[in-house]
């Protein structure tokens, strides 16, 4: 099955390259239309999915990240539309150069070809893929998580039928509709047919794809983020910074998993926050200082320090100041998103500089660190290596180049 499925994708996506921007565009518009006309067939299916993850016991941070409602399908069709806005990447010209010989040399932007995305229970994922890969020019294999199998397998239904009236290839989209870890694990072989695969979801996920896959792997990373609020931070802005950052979604990578408070406004700060971050059920862990401050709080473990909690759970440490706040982040931090809350520029700018995370934030939450809230339209993940893309990724990110020579005539000596 799985041969049959990048087979398929790959010959699609010889076509894919041959479309224009208002064929890409018109199919983005009619797979929107058409997730907002069969909500009803989608929430059916994702109800199954929910009632077999809660007779599972699954923790309601991970529920929250499953269930769909119609807002959430809006949002889907929506984030599509707003990709088919964006400016098309394919045949943007990065650079044009004439050499001595008279030789013309541009360098044009052109699609990777077959995209495969490993993900976890997270069914908005199927959509949001779907659309950055159609506007970017290339053909997708979808392999989601079991939990969500039925409401994968319907979004990808209705997003094939509606490709049907359009002139992208229905093939350009492909679902496994296996929840089968050997499928996955034969789609990791599959180098001759898929030219990037881009996981999405827990360490234990990533790791497992980067160690095993054969082809090309754009690692997203977990979040385990953080922020510091020095000591000339206005603490009136920064409860509710911490507050939104842990507390908004806390199941995404994008939420802070700890606090950083500088110890001259420990003291005084450490009992406002961790009020205000109970007062939403958050449990929180500290250091020996923050104990000394707030005895009932649960002492954290080194482990702690490393952890994506993705729960209603954040770890607190009271540092001496900026560097060993920027030394601490920048140990335990998977280099995702991280913030600092302060009046400072130059503490500001040091942070920025110094922290080695995809996004870092002066004064704002980090759950902002999301493509449709970068104005990049939806994304497809959240890049936290350094090679080729980093950060949220949209249609840009999802490109390669080639060089185009044009010649008179001209030989090499």
């Amino acid at each position: 099955m799985i041969v049959e499925i990048c087979q398929r994708a790959k010959a699609a996506s010889y076509e894919m390259g041959k479309l224009t921007a208002d064929a890409k565009n018109n199919a983005l518009c009619r797979m929107a239309n058409a997730l907002e006309a069969n909500a009803e067939k989608i929430l059916a299916a994702n109800k199954a999915d929910v009632d077999a993850a809660k007779a599972k016991g699954l923790k309601a941070s991970l529920l929250d990240r499953l269930a769909l409602d119609q807002k959430k399908i809006q949002g889907m069709a929506k984030d599509m539309r707003e990709v088919s806005v964006l400016p098309d990447p394919i045949g943007a010209i990065l650079g044009t150069w004439t050499r001595p010989n008279g030789l013309i040399i541009s360098q044009v932007r052109v699609p990777l070809g077959v995209i495969a995305v490993i993900y976890e229970s997270r069914p908005n994922v199927t959509a949001d893929s779907v659309g950055i890969c159609i506007k970017s020019g290339n053909a997708v294999i979808l392999r989601g998580g079991s939990d969500a199998l039925n409401s994968n397998v319907a979004i990808g239904e209705v997003l094939r039928d509606a490709l049907s009236l359009t002139n992208v290839p229905v093939d350009a989209i492909q679902v496994v509709n296996s929840p089968d870890r050997k499928d996955a694990e034969e789609l990791m072989q599959m180098r001759q047919y898929v030219d990037v695969l881009i996981p999405r979801g827990g360490a234990d996920l990533i790791k497992t794809v980067v160690e095993t896959s054969r082809i090309p792997v754009i690692e997203t990373g977990t979040g385990n983020c953080h922020v510091y609020v020095e000591e000339d931070a206005d603490l009136e802005k920064a409860t509710p910074i911490v507050v939104n950052s842990k507390c908004q979604r806390p199941g995404t990578c994008n939420a802070a998993e700890k606090l950083l408070v500088n110890s001259k406004i420990a003291e005084r700060y450490l009992p406002m926050v961790i009020a205000a971050l109970r007062a939403q059920g958050v449990e929180v862990r500290g250091d020996e200082e923050t104990k000394k401050i707030i005895p009932d709080v649960k002492a954290a473990s080194e482990e702690d320090w490393y952890t994506e909690y993705l729960d209603m759970i954040i770890g607190v440490k009271v540092v001496n100041d900026l560097g060993q706040a920027i030394a601490h982040i920048n140990k335990y931090g998977t280099h995702h998103s991280d913030a600092i809350i302060t009046a400072d520029f130059d503490k500001a700018m040091r942070f920025i500089r110094e922290v080695d995370s995809a996004a870092v934030y002066w004064n704002a939450s980090t759950r902002f660190t999301d493509g449709n809230q970068f104005g990049l339209g939806a994304e497809i993940g959240i890049s936290t290596q350094k090679l080729h893309a980093r950060g949220p990724m949209s249609v840009q990110h999802l490109t390669t180049t080639k060089y185009v020579v044009l010649g008179s005539g001209q030989i090499r000596a």
